[in-house]
């Protein structure tokens, strides 16, 4: 691994410990102000820290356990200043209504160096889905 992507892997490896914790302000600080993020739920994109912050601060609010983040086959490609990261990532847990949960997403990060480090520019989540049934497949495992 070149310095540069060693970088953006502890980028990524803070955003996981402070998901884990639900550490918002932790988790903020690896975003860019003008970041955008692509989720799983509505609406189409989150413009901005602020509405990310909010997305997140929803979605912690429905664990009642840690959330388990692990990262698998983890790729990083970085140019000059720019990086793209994309990984397979499970989420696990308890959900407060007591369901335990255990999913695996795709992932997508880009990343940009400014004068406080590599920050998110871009995130982007999906799932597979069965353009059939018009389901998502959640069971998918790598």
């Amino acid at each position: 691994m070149t310095a540069a992507e060693t970088e953006v892997k502890a980028l990524l490896d803070g955003w996981s410990g402070a998901t884990r914790s639900k550490d918002i302000d932790r988790l903020m600080s690896h975003y860019a102000q003008d970041a955008v993020y692509y989720d799983l739920v509505a609406p189409l994109r989150f413009n901005g820290a602020d509405a990310i912050r909010r997305n997140f601060l929803r979605w912690f609010d429905t664990w009642q356990s840690a959330i388990g983040v692990e990262l698998r086959e983890l790729n990083i490609l970085v140019s000059g200043d720019v990086a793209a990261a994309f990984t397979l990532h499970r989420t696990s847990g308890t959900l407060k209504d007591g369901r335990e949960v255990d999913y695996w997403v795709r992932a997508t990060v880009c990343a940009q160096r400014s004068d406080r480090g590599w920050l998110i520019k871009h995130e982007h989540i999906s799932v597979p889905a069965d353009l059939k049934s018009g389901r998502v497949i959640i069971d998918a495992v790598p």
